[in-house]
């Protein structure tokens, strides 16, 4: 089958930087739009960034200009650079695709598909 897999969480300085990966596995044909996502405690999840297969990006108000989401499709893997964090980024982060094609025992797909996701956390 196929799963992403987050990395790169951890703790990051206020004014820092970190950069989260996110890699899909499994015989990947192809990943449709993927997305970085994120849940604080007490917090609804909310859409942090989004990147579409030819690299259309779309980003939440409150990281313009400070994160960019960017993928290399031939890795399968979408990345999320945390620039000047502040203290409201500390959240769980996760990586989205809306589908993703794939080979296993014929050509299929899978729609919907999340990752485990990752922990954020911003110190002063």
């Amino acid at each position: 089958q196929v799963q992403l897999v987050e990395s790169g969480g951890g703790l990051v300085q206020a004014g820092g930087s970190l950069r989260l990966s996110c890699a899909a596995s499994g015989n990947i044909f192809s990943i449709n739009t993927m997305a970085w996502h994120r849940q604080a405690p007490g917090k609804q999840r909310e859409l942090v960034a989004s990147i579409t297969s030819g690299g259309s990006t779309n980003y939440a108000d409150s990281v313009k200009g400070r994160f960019t989401i960017s993928r290399d499709n031939a890795k399968n893997t979408v990345y999320l650079q945390m620039n000047r964090p502040s203290l409201e980024d500390t959240a769980v982060y996760y990586c989205n695709t809306d589908q993703i094609a794939y080979y296993s025992e014929d050509y299929t797909w899978a729609d919907d598909v999340w990752g485990q996701g990752t922990q954020v956390t911003v110190s002063s």
